[in-house]
């Protein structure tokens, strides 16, 4: 029963004053300076406190009053008669809870009649057996006198007043604490938004180029689109400490950029160029990025890069800087909230970026390191990288505070050709055309692809073979020394460096120090040397190089160790070149300077030493070049084994092409003596030239210069030299009109890498006449994935029964030959609806039983030849149309 119904069985003006007693007489004001200063219910009640004028009784008489008056009038009856006593308990006991709530008028305003009524009845002890209809009218009635004690309150001149009161006070409550929380919140979440936003927005615009440094190019931009031309490469790293004394940590490889999903903390290590900065921008890139990021890159969401370059921190002996100053240390122009920074750290949302330790002097690296301990000891869960290059710090620098340690790999040949078609992509429109030569080059030429093993040196190259409008220096020298002089002086210059060992050097007395390192190490048939061995070889040459004589040795040493980018330490005690074609560049330079010609000669038939023999005619002057090739004429003269005349020869030829200037007498006599072998003219002088090496490849001719006979026995020479250089030069000939010349070059395909032989040489050839020949599953397999139809095959028994019976599909050739059927007694399927005319089979095995009767259903078969021992059966089944000729003494 609702309290309207009960409402219209009660008037209020008859029950209102029943209801009033219940309640105290008022005073004026609003009570704030009574001793009770706060005015609860059991104060405005009239059964509680000292003055009172009602008692439980009394109470009692009331709720029973109320409930006779709602049980009159007409229809029936709100709940049973005989519970009517129980029914007034219990309302009685309702009515009395009103004292011992503990609220006041205007917090029991607030509530509402039916909360109020709700707390009542919690308050009250729950009657027993009351059936539903009495329980449903308690509540009514409850809710109904409630809702006339609140009219009541609001009436009371106190309330008014004390409303105000409390109103202002919870308005002073609400404002105070709203205060504080847009201090700590929202005004300050909605600056540090908005500076997010321009923030990650200029690190993605000014991280987003790649710049190659120390390139002196007119036709060449120095700036690349980062994602266009970004290559990841992988690092690797020790997991995990060494089980035992002297035992290594096993080696685990991870893409470079994704190093930083698998380990919070990473120290990375790079030789010079080898892309660690490059790497720095690509994470901030990554992660700046609001969209579309990357491919794996998703980790870094949420994150907000921190660059810090160590070289152009401190590059006035500044302090290293705390969270507060990260902008403006790193020439960031925007100006943060007030504790942004430290909000975003103490959030663990930072991508903290060290880059460069060794570029800082070696006396303030102690120094960095206690700097990084304490912003790692001060926020916890951000991501840390640390780069540097190799011996610049201890291994374990950083281990005690958690740090993985990696280094980053050399580019192997597949990510060197990736590089070079970005490289190209985002050079723009005009460099398309440049790329394919490129990388011909870097498979022909030798010394190019030994320099291109990192991203800065694969630069390099790039940008100097579209500057030269597509052509590399024949010789190294010019190419070397655009790498040295860029590693050596422009690179840490145009860097804004400074010098972080305390010394400056120009590139030639670097040069000068370094290459009697080189001179001792090809002397003496070494790579690698005893550190201290090369110091004191570095302290010895110093006096006599004025600019490097100011220092003490010892630092010289250091700053040629750490700066120059040409030497590394594979282990705390060795010092190497971090290319070995360096070695011999500046080896062969020494030889010339001190004039060793007897020491070239000496060792001219060691494969070891054709670089530096080569790179010291680059070097020599016209009369020293002169002399160098005759001395080799005369040493191949003297040589009495073939083989060593004809590599010394052919070494005189290819040396040839790296001198700058040279006697015509001189260059005619070499001349002469390589046409006395070259072309080869019979297949056993192209055997033999093939054992020369590589070299032989830069002299062979070309296809239109070459006889039919020439070039079989050119295209023989270089197909048993099974190098990538070789394969290009082959590639020359795939459209050559001669079938024995591609027929060579398809029995040379087993010589070769099967997918990069069928993509160069086996797609290209002209099919015509051509029998196309497989000789194992992954030749088979290259000719489906390229979807190649020659109308003539030849299959060898290596070839498994799915992969034959896949091609034959693919291909439904006219001719067939299946070579060494051997112990398989059957036929692979043929439809009958093949169109093959031709069929030549080679059996090797006596026991083998060959059942022809199968054939008889091919409706263009014309011939098939049998060639081996075995027994042939079911030629009576073929039709007369068919000719069958067995050979059996007759075996390709």
């Amino acid at each position: 029963m609702e309290p309207a119904l009960i409402g219209t069985r009660l008037a209020s003006a008859a029950i209102g004053p029943l209801l009033k007693k219940l309640l105290a007489s008022e005073s004026p004001g609003a009570g704030l300076v009574r001793k009770d200063a706060e005015v609860r219910l059991s104060g405005l009640v009239s059964f509680r406190g000292e003055k009172r004028t009602l008692t439980e009784k009394d109470v009692r008489k009331l709720a029973a009053t109320l409930v006779e008056r709602s049980r009159r009038g007409d229809g029936e009856p709100p709940f049973p008669a005989d519970e009517t006593e129980a029914v007034t308990d219990a309302l009685a006991a309702n009515l009395l809870a009103l004292g011992d709530l503990d609220m006041d008028d205007v917090q029991a305003v607030r509530l509402g009649h039916r909360d109020l009524a709700r707390r009542l009845r919690a308050a009250a002890p729950a009657p027993d057996g009351l059936s539903t209809d009495s329980v449903l009218y308690l509540e009514t009635m409850t809710e109904w006198a409630c809702l006339h004690i609140l009219e009541f309150f609001t009436r009371r001149s106190t309330f008014i007043a004390r409303s105000l009161v409390e109103q202002t006070r919870a308005q002073a409550e609400l404002l105070a604490g709203v205060d504080a929380v847009l201090t700590r919140l929202p005004a300050a979440e909605s600056r540090d938004a908005a500076f997010e936003r321009r923030y990650l927005a200029h690190l993605a615009k000014k991280h987003g180029r790649l710049t190659i440094y120390g390139v002196d190019l007119h036709h060449s931009p120095d700036e690349w689109p980062l994602d266009m031309a970004y290559l990841s490469l992988e690092a690797t790293g020790g997991e995990g400490a060494p089980e035992a004394p002297g035992r290594q940590r096993e080696q685990a490889s991870v893409r470079a950029d994704l190093a930083l999903a698998r380990h919070e903390r990473v120290l990375l290590r790079g030789l010079a160029g080898s892309g660690k900065t490059t790497l720095v921008q690509w994470l901030t890139v990554s992660a700046a990025a609001t969209e579309d990021r990357p491919e794996g890159m998703a980790y870094l969401r949420g994150r907000v890069p921190f660059v810090l370059p160590l070289r152009a921190l401190t590059r006035h002996g500044e302090r290293l800087p705390s969270p507060d100053r990260f902008l403006s240390a790193a020439g960031c122009p925007l100006t943060p909230p007030d504790g942004w920074t430290d909000r975003v750290l103490a959030a663990g949302r930072g991508l903290v970026l060290v880059d460069g330790i060794d570029e800082i002097p070696e006396a303030e690296r102690g120094r960095a390191r206690d700097w990084l301990r304490d912003l790692l000891g001060a926020y916890e869960g951000n991501r840390w990288l640390v780069t540097s290059r190799p011996t610049a710090v201890r291994d374990d620098w950083l281990a005690p505070e958690g740090f993985a340690e990696l280094a980053l790999a050399p580019m192997a040949r597949t990510e060197v050709t990736t590089f070079v078609r970005r490289w190209h992509k985002a050079a723009g429109p005009d460099a398309a055309v440049y790329e394919q030569p490129l990388l011909d080059a870097l498979r022909t030429a030798e010394h190019v692809a030994q320099l291109a093993t990192n991203p800065l040196m694969c630069g390099l190259i790039c940008a100097l073979h579209r500057d030269r409008r597509g052509f590399l220096p024949r010789g190294r020298k010019a190419l070397y020394e655009a790498a040295l002089s860029m590693l050596l002086s422009r690179r840490d210059r145009e860097r804004d460096m400074g010098a972080p060992t305390g010394l400056v050097l120009d590139e030639a007395p670097q040069i000068q120090l370094i290459q009697r390192l080189a001179y001792w190490l090809t002397l003496n048939g070494r790579t690698q040397l005893d550190r201290a061995h090369a110091a004191s070889i570095v302290a010895e040459a110093v006096p006599a190089v004025p600019d490097a004589s100011a220092y003490p040795p010892d630092r010289v040493f250091t700053h040629l160790l750490h700066r120059s980018g040409l030497l590394r330490e594979p282990t705390a005690d060795t010092v190497e070149f971090v290319h070995r074609t360096f070695q011999d560049h500046l080896a062969a330079k020494a030889l010339v300077d001190h004039w060793d010609i007897g020491v070239l000669v000496r060792h001219a038939a060691d494969d070891q030493w054709e670089d530096v023999i080569r790179m010291a005619v680059g070097h020599a002057r016209p009369r020293e070049c002169a002399e160098i090739l005759r001395e080799l004429l005369s040493a191949a003269d003297a040589a009495e084994d073939r083989r060593v005349r004809l590599r010394l020869t052919l070494l005189a030829a290819t040396a040839l092409d790296h001198a700058t200037e040279v006697s015509p007498e001189v260059r005619g006599e070499v001349l002469r003596r390589t046409g006395e072998v070259i072309p080869p003219r019979t297949a056993e002088e192209a055997r033999q030239l093939a054992q020369v090496g590589p070299l032989v490849l830069e002299l062979l001719g070309a296809p239109e210069e070459l006889t039919d006979e020439e070039a079989v026995h050119s295209v023989t020479t270089a197909s048993h030299v099974t190098t990538d250089a070789a394969l290009l030069y082959l590639a020359r000939f795939v459209r050559h009109p001669s079938l024995e010349v591609r027929s060579q070059l398809m029995w040379s395909w087993f010589r070769f890498d099967p997918r990069s032989y069928a993509e160069e040489i086996v797609a290209r050839l002209d099919p015509s006449d051509l029998i196309f020949t497989v000789g194992g599953d992954e030749q088979a397999a290259e000719l489906v994935r390229l979807g190649l139809t020659p109308l003539r095959l030849s299959i060898e028994s290596p070839v498994s029964e799915d992969l034959k019976a896949r091609l034959l599909s693919l291909c439904d050739p006219v001719r067939l030959q299946l070579k060494q059927v051997g112990g398989v007694a059957k036929l692979p399927p043929l439809p009958p609806s093949s169109r093959l005319s031709r069929l030549e089979l080679f059996q090797f095995n006596p026991a083998t039983t060959l059942d022809l009767a199968p054939l008889s259903a091919l409706a263009h078969l014309e011939r098939v030849e049998v060639y081996g021992p075995g027994s042939v059966i079911g030629v009576e089944f073929l039709p007369p149309r068919i000719h069958v000729d067995i050979r059996r003494s007759s075996i390709l």
